[in-house]
């Protein structure tokens, strides 16, 4: 077990044995420990077993439980739990707001042990007649069993991006000397994927029976050409068999957006379709340039691509510095020096460190005195690392009235600035507004980071004018964050054209808080294709000496003494 999944089974033991009303002192020791090694540089499984007793927050019994995860990947303390706790309950820990003790007393006071009771309840008002809920809380619950019920079966990108090659190359060797190919959204690189969908050159019931034989996959729903499949029990899997010779015609149709079928369609493109030898003979029949399957939306591709103006889009490899880390300083996971040695390694030219500001406190954010200690450390590590360069940066918390975390004097500290909105979530779009906008004019932001703070499938943004933020950032010389975190991809990838016409940079970021982070950069990427993104249009693929002049002339428009 790694070090995940280790602080993974105690903090879930935690909730657990509070659910349950065991001694709170023992369930705290547990969290403690599952804090402890999430921030751990070092794995536990690589730790001589007398040190890990050694390590701070780690007591006699926590460490007995590490080396039994270690030596037999189970924990004996967690199953236990685990079997006297109802499946429904382990899933209503799942509900944002729900903590372990409001969980407990609405088991025990309403006998609720699944998911649709407790929506039921919500309904009935019936969580108003418990100590510690009120109208409020009871309505928050509602709106997040409902959120959780509409994503349950939908998953991130990122998370089933591996599952879905591997499936297209075990499909094409047992299919073999049969076509395979994925298809729809998956194809398209869309940031939520509710089904894995693949074009197969052969019988519906021939692929029945090879994909039967599968571990894992069961089948759901069967016609003459589709069939679909549950694999593992919760990813949806949908086949499209077709014969030879009208394998890239159901590819081209299977793979394209509704709205882009419909336009094409309409321009007299289904003409070309039938027997198509390649999907690029289908495109130049139509006389249009080939349209990469990442833009097929039904946006305004067609047009581009019959004016022969489709961008060439950004590519992974053309990043050439890391925009947005955390180390230790703040709450990240390696030295500051570890995460600059590490992209040197990976080949990239310089990282900015963005740790969080003195308002995170929850974050470990840096009050000023830690700032310039900071800032110090980055002026001998340039030295020593040198023709590597870490710019001096923060992720400047944007306060309830818009300003930013820091007087004046010591924002102009940093090369540049993020400024992001951390705190306070849940606003109306009114009060939204005026904080980001007042941000944006703020002459120090040079980056407005993760524009709408949603977590996907978990959380929504709060409400923004989108087009108004893209005007401002335009007038005010502000780039806009395309955060790369798997669940954030904030800017939206839809918003990404409006950017571009109003002339925004982009900025890719990893918001890495971990060496591990920096690999967000390649979501990040395939979002920005979705959005027509150029390595011209996006600042983290300037080099080290145009990220350099770019924020000496910045800091010169807009009268910054460094």
């Amino acid at each position: 077990m790694d070090n995940y999944s280790i602080a993974d089974n105690f903090s879930l033991l935690s909730k657990l044995m509070d659910i349950h009303g065991e001694n709170s002192f023992k369930a705290k020791s547990f969290a403690s420990a599952a804090f402890t090694i999430e921030k751990l540089p070092v794995q536990l499984k690589d730790t001589p077993r007398d040190d890990i007793f050694r390590i701070k927050g780690i007591g006699e019994s926590t460490g007995k439980s590490i080396l039994e995860m270690l030596d037999t990947d189970k924990f004996g303390l967690l199953d236990n739990y685990l079997q006297i706790t109802p499946a429904g309950i382990l899933e209503i820990m799942k509900i944002k707001g729900l903590g372990p003790k409001k969980i407990a007393t609405i088991w025990k006071e309403l006998e609720i042990e699944s998911m649709g009771e407790l929506l039921y309840a919500c309904n009935e008002n019936r969580l108003m007649l418990l100590k510690g809920f009120g109208a409020k809380t009871q309505e928050n619950v509602r709106q997040n069993i409902e959120f959780y019920l509409s994503n349950r079966n939908r998953f991130l990108y990122a998370e089933v991006a591996a599952t879905g090659a591997d499936l297209e190359k075990q499909l094409r060797e047992i299919m073999a000397p049969a076509a395979v190919a994925l298809t729809g959204a998956f194809r398209r690189q869309a940031v939520i994927i509710d089904e894995i969908e693949l074009v197969i050159a052969a019988p519906a019931d021939k692929v029945q029976a090879q994909l039967s034989a599968l571990p894992g996959f069961a089948l759901t729903t069967a016609n003459d050409h589709n069939l679909v499949w549950k694999l593992n029990d919760k990813l949806k899997v949908v086949t499209h068999s077709c014969e030879a010779a009208d394998f890239y015609s159901q590819l081209f149709t299977t793979t394209g957006a509704p709205a882009f079928m419909d336009k094409f369609n309409a321009a007299g493109g289904a003409a070309h379709l039938s027997s198509a030898p390649s999907e690029e003979a289908i495109f130049s029949a139509a006389g249009i340039d080939f349209i990469p399957p990442c833009l097929r939306e039904g946006m305004n591709e067609i047009e581009q691509a019959r004016l022969h103006q489709l961008p060439e889009l950004i590519l992974p490899g053309d990043i050439k510095g890391i925009i947005h880390s955390h180390s230790q300083w703040s709450d990240g996971l390696y030295t500051l020096e570890e995460m600059a040695i590490a992209a040197r390694d990976q080949g990239f030219q310089y990282l900015v460190i963005s740790d969080h500001s003195r308002s995170a406190f929850y974050a470990n954010g840096l009050h000023i005195e830690r700032v310039q200690a900071q800032q110090l450390q980055v002026d001998e590590l340039n030295k020593k690392l040198a023709p590597f360069r870490i710019f001096k940066s923060i992720e400047a918390d944007i306060l309830n009235d818009g300003s930013l975390d820091y007087p004046d004097e010591i924002l102009a500290t940093f090369d540049l600035v993020i400024a992001s909105v951390h705190s306070n979530l849940k606003m109306t779009e009114e009060k939204a507004m005026a904080r980001l906008l007042k941000a944006i004019e703020n002459p120090y932001t040079t980056i407005l980071g993760h524009m709408t703070g949603r977590l996907l499938l978990s959380r929504n943004g709060y409400p923004v004018n989108h087009k108004t933020i893209i005007d401002a950032c335009a007038a005010n010389g502000v780039v806009i964050e395309l955060n790369a975190h798997p669940r954030r991809l904030d800017i939206d990838w839809t918003w990404l054209p409006y950017a571009l016409e109003k002339k925004v940079l982009i900025s890719i970021d990893p918001d890495a808080h971990s060496i591990e982070g920096y690999h967000d950069i390649h979501y990040g990427t395939l979002a920005a294709q979705k959005g027509g993104v150029t390595k011209t249009n996006n600042l983290s693929s300037y080099t080290v000496d145009m990220l350099d002049a770019y924020l000496l002339e910045r800091k010169k428009q807009k009268s910054i003494l460094s």
